[in-house]
């Protein structure tokens, strides 16, 4: 479906945006579009990085398994 349009029909879908948001609102547009992008981009980038942080840092410990309940002697209940 796409891989049928052509330039002419890509001209007048670009005639047909300019005459309904205007030169000044396009740019507008374009220019909030890009810092969308930017920020999203740098989000990403961001998330990726912090995760790769924790993945290779192995020097926290989610528990300490040294000393467990098991190891520990048991106390006399009372009857």
């Amino acid at each position: 479906m796409l891989s049928n349009i052509g330039p002419f029909q890509l001209l007048i879908v670009l005639v047909i945006v300019l005459a309904i948001f205007g030169t000044k609102r396009l740019r507008t547009l374009g220019s909030d579009l890009g810092s969308a992008v930017k920020g999203f981009r740098s989000a990403v980038s961001d998330a990726d990085k912090e995760s790769t942080e924790q993945i290779g840092d192995q020097s926290k410990k989610d528990a300490d398994f040294e000393s467990t309940p098991a190891d520990e002697p048991r106390k006399e209940q009372r009857k």
